[in-house]
């Protein structure tokens, strides 16, 4: 359930009240077991609570929570070769960044997700979830973020064949976007990008067993628009990336 901020009544919660903040710090930490204490400080903070990070660490390790050491990744990602170029996002729009994450279903089926983001603000633009993605897909995916979000400046990407197509140069080209392409064995040249994948990898798919493509879809969206309007990002002093929509946390179970 989303709130719109303007409507929203924000009513804060009573700083003394130990045992409620121990419920909702050990509800969080349950429903979200990669979250260390300062992203759980973040989340109580949008829900209504006047605590500081030091009293949350304090609870959450008597309670004997801990960030559980990170499951063995199931695949890795590999780059292609291409050109070099080095840019840092200076506005939203500016640069955005593309690449693709690769995972199975219980059938063992292997499936594709095409993220996209804007490297200023964090936010996911996009996860295009499918079996076999193409420039095809590619650019399907763009025209409709064009439409709805902005045109770029810029798109950062590896060198693979679904971002150097022809049919793709030339139409980024017609919209004056720019392609950036990061260096041959560097894949920290698109970090902002990796690191998106690395939470997705880790917070979602890791943990997850997709049935079907259409679940897969759905599951991998909904995390999408928590990823952008509740999860609270390091890189961002712990706000979620796009917080057009306040969430009241405890509606979210």
């Amino acid at each position: 359930m989303y709130v719109s901020r303007s409507v929203q009544r924000y009513i804060p919660k009573k700083a003394n009240d130990e045992d409620a903040l121990r419920k909702d710090i050990i509800d969080i930490a349950t429903k979200y077991g990669r979250y260390g204490y300062r992203r759980i400080t973040a989340l109580l903070k949008a829900d209504g609570w006047q605590v500081n990070h030091k009293r949350v660490e304090r609870i959450w390790r008597e309670e004997g929570l801990k960030v559980p050491k990170k499951q063995k990744k199931r695949g890795r990602l590999y780059f292609n070769d291409g050109s070099c170029i080095r840019l840092r996002p200076l506005y939203a729009n500016h640069v955005w960044s593309y690449d693709f994450v690769t995972d199975r279903l219980s059938n063992g089926r292997k499936i594709r997700m095409l993220t996209v983001i804007d490297e200023f603000s964090r936010k996911c633009l996009a996860i295009k979830v499918g079996y076999n993605l193409t420039s095809d897909n590619v650019i399907d995916v763009l025209s409709k973020l064009f439409m709805t979000e902005a045109i770029p400046d810029f798109i950062r990407s590896d060198n693979g064949s679904e971002f150097t197509a022809k049919t793709l140069q030339k139409w980024l080209e017609v919209l004056k976007v720019k392609t950036a392409y990061i260096t041959p064995g560097s894949p920290w040249e698109n970090g902002f990008n990796e690191r998106f994948n690395g939470s997705l990898r880790d917070e979602l798919l890791n943990g997850e067993s997709f049935c079907t493509l259409n679940e897969a879809q759905v599951i991998i969206e909904n995390w999408r628009k928590h990823y952008n309007e509740i999860r609270p990002h390091s890189s961002l002093n712990y706000k979620p990336p796009a917080p057009n929509t306040i969430v009241n946390y405890m509606t979210c179970h």
